[in-house]
């Protein structure tokens, strides 16, 4: 998409009290921590009103107490999308004032909603502003939304979603934003008449810069860049009798994707947030049954394009583990990897993957844990799981997602139910003629230490380069799971390769990060 510099402007002329609340959840999900928005209008347009609507929205809580800063100026809020800073400059006696409120460091770390935006004089230059005029009857608004700077080209992504999902069908759709994952994607709940879907807003991603050899990290990492790879998976696992979403609509162009919803339940107890093991039964099994599956290297999406699928080859796993020492090792040590370290790291991991067979490779989702397998009680047998987030799957051993599930990165899985299921999964696939339990497992501890060492890396990258602190309380858990992994004798070197250089990662102490986790 080709994003104009100047200004860009949409009117909407809407039913003020029907429609406010779906005007607001159309800007909610474009809305991060240093995003301004100003609201204009006379007195009585609505900017308090949209205010509300806009922070219900962003928190789910469509009983939030909202009241207007007219008087105490700022009222600050807590979002899922990140803090909110909401000003009324209304009764402002002075620049003096704003000054003391702290308006530039809002406009720096949270998201700002300024009412009466003309008495704080210049902006930033990126924001959206939006001007409420009244209708031709007393219900009647019309909204004037202009995008400033790098805003643009949100609000143009805006109205390409509205017009989606009024093309799909869903354009009256009551919108839920949901909480997102570690990607760039978003995602919301759509209802209408009793009907709901996800709609999923995945923008395409550009390939980042050259790392190496004329490659990028998502190139060499086999990272879908665009939503091809989901619509081609989702259609071969359909293909093949798995429970992948439905697709109603979708646009390549823009990665917009219109999907079956699975219902908010997961195979983890939504009140104590621990594992329910029968339902992990349920998905090991179902593993199994993929991996007896044969799987083609292409497929084609609904449109009949082929989408080639990736190997999970050794330069995708050593890109992968390298995240460790270019995040991990610095921010729990303060000194960054040695050369000599870093290459005595990938040497060990180097002669570990080359105990990886790939003779006879399954489609490997990559993500298959807790938060992307939902639960469907009505169902019957393996249709009980729904999958959800495979566009990164590549073509690999069977034992990655078994890692994946049974030493979940989101939940405690203890030692003793992961020997239960993992010795469940062998039972089932001993009688297969040419399965080696004891290659399997010694894949199962190698793929599960590369694993945890690249989340761990991935997590304090989640935490110091994109401002999300929340996946930092899960390290000690992947600190556990990787000490699991290394009391395999196959990986004998590389568990003393941590000791030696790295035990901070075998037993993680939070105050080392603690810093991140308050910022």
């Amino acid at each position: 998409m080709v994003i104009d510099p100047d200004p860009f402007s949409w009117s909407i002329l809407v039913d003020f009290e029907a429609a406010l609340g779906g005007l607001a959840a159309k800007l909610a999900p474009m809305l991060k921590p240093g995003i301004l928005i100003t609201l204009e209008g006379d007195l009585g347009a609505g900017k308090t009103a949209f205010a509300r609507a806009l922070l219900r929205g962003l928190t789910g809580d469509q009983n939030l107490e909202v009241p207007s800063p007219t008087f105490t100026i700022i009222q600050e809020y807590q979002t899922p999308r990140g803090p909110l800073s909401h000003f009324d400059l209304y009764r402002l006696s002075g620049r003096d004032e704003l000054d003391e409120l702290g308006l530039e460091d809002a406009l720096a770390d949270t998201i700002t909603l300024i009412e009466w935006p003309d008495m704080a004089g210049h902006l930033a230059d990126d924001r959206i502003d939006i001007q409420i005029a009244m209708g031709t009857s007393s219900e009647a608004r019309t909204f004037n939304i202009t995008g400033h700077g790098q805003c643009t080209s949100a609000l143009v992504r805006m109205k390409a979603v509205h017009e989606f999902l009024v093309g799909a069908g869903w354009g009256d759709a009551a919108r839920t934003l949901l909480h997102g994952d570690a990607s760039t994607r978003s995602y919301e709940l759509l209802s209408l008449e009793g009907e709901q879907a996800i709609f999923m807003n995945a923008p395409p991603q550009p390939d980042g810069p050259i790392i190496r050899d004329g490659r990028t990290y998502s190139d060499i990492a086999h990272l879908a860049e665009d939503i091809n790879a989901f619509c081609a998976i989702a259609r071969g696992l359909a293909e093949n009798g798995f429970p992948g979403p439905d697709i109603y609509a979708h646009d390549n162009v823009n990665g917009f994707i219109l999907l079956e919803y699975f219902g908010s339940e997961t195979i983890i107890d939504a009140t104590s947030g621990n594992p329910i093991e029968e339902r992990y039964q349920v998905a090991t099994d179902l593993l199994n049954a993929m991996h007896r599956t044969f799987w083609p290297s292409s497929v084609s999406d609904d449109d009949g394009a082929i989408y080639k699928v990736p190997i999970y080859d050794n330069e995708a796993f050593l890109i992968e583990v390298e995240l460790l020492l270019d995040w991990f090792l610095p921010a729990a040590t303060g000194i960054a990897a040695t050369t000599a370290q870093r290459s005595s790291f990938l040497k060990i991991w180097d002669n570990l993957f080359c105990h990886i067979s790939t003779e006879a490779p399954v489609w490997v989702m990559r993500d298959f844990h807790s938060p992307n397998l939902h639960w469907r009680a009505e169902r019957q047998g393996l249709d009980r799981i729904g999958l959800i987030d495979f566009q990164d799957a590549v073509l690999g051993h069977p034992a990655y997602d078994l890692v994946s599930l049974l030493q979940d990165a989101r939940v405690t899985v203890d030692e003793d139910m992961e020997a239960r299921l993992l010795t469940r999964y062998l039972a089932s696939a001993q009688p297969q003629s040419d399965f080696q339990i004891d290659e399997f497992k010694r894949a199962y501890a190698i793929l599960g230490a590369q694993r945890n060492t690249k989340i761990l890396g991935i997590f304090i990258r989640l935490a110091r380069r994109d401002g999300k602190p929340a996946y930092l309380k899960h390290l000690p858990r992947i600190s556990n799971y990787l000490t699991r992994d290394l009391a395999h004798p196959a990986l004998a070197d590389l568990s003393s390769w941590y000791r030696t250089h790295l035990p901070q990662a075998l037993a993680v102490d939070l105050e080392m990060f603690a810093g991140d986790l308050t910022s």
